[in-house]
């Protein structure tokens, strides 16, 4: 299981960036990375610099969000949905883009279901329930 530390995710995305930068080559994970960075113009002060990015405390005092999390949530996102994994999650993220008119949108909306069913696992001491997250995006997508 790939297990990165958050050092390791923040160079991965800055890398990405200059990858995007130089044209250089990029593997299938990295094509993706970049698509939602791409979706994120207001993310790139943060991922120009990897060194700045590996430094900076993102505990929200600031009120700013931690650009890296999002980015990680769009990629978690992404993959689920190529897996469907948990079982459901592709159909009920098609459902919300369609009715959301974005899979961009879908994906923030299905961010706070993730979010929530992780807080809900940490603070239970239980695994994640896969199940309620999908009935969360699914509800989402059925309500206007």
């Amino acid at each position: 299981m790939f297990n990165p530390s958050q050092a390791d995710v923040r160079r991965f995305f800055c890398a990405v960036r200059a990858k995007i930068a130089t044209g250089l080559p990029m593997d299938a994970l990295e094509t993706l990375a970049g698509q939602w960075l791409q979706e994120h113009p207001e993310y790139q002060p943060e991922v120009a610099d990897s060194d700045a990015a590996v430094a900076r405390n993102y505990d929200g005092a600031d009120g700013q969000s931690n650009p890296f999390l999002h980015l990680s949530m769009h990629l978690s996102i992404s993959e689920q949905c190529s897996i469907d994994q948990p079982r459901g999650i592709r159909q009920a993220v098609e459902l919300l883009a369609a009715r959301r008119g974005s899979v961009h949108e879908a994906h923030h909306e299905a961010m706070e279901c993730l979010g929530r069913m992780l807080w809900e696992s940490q603070r239970a001491g239980q695994p994640p329930d896969g199940a309620a997250y999908v009935d969360c995006v699914q509800r989402r997508a059925t309500r206007d």
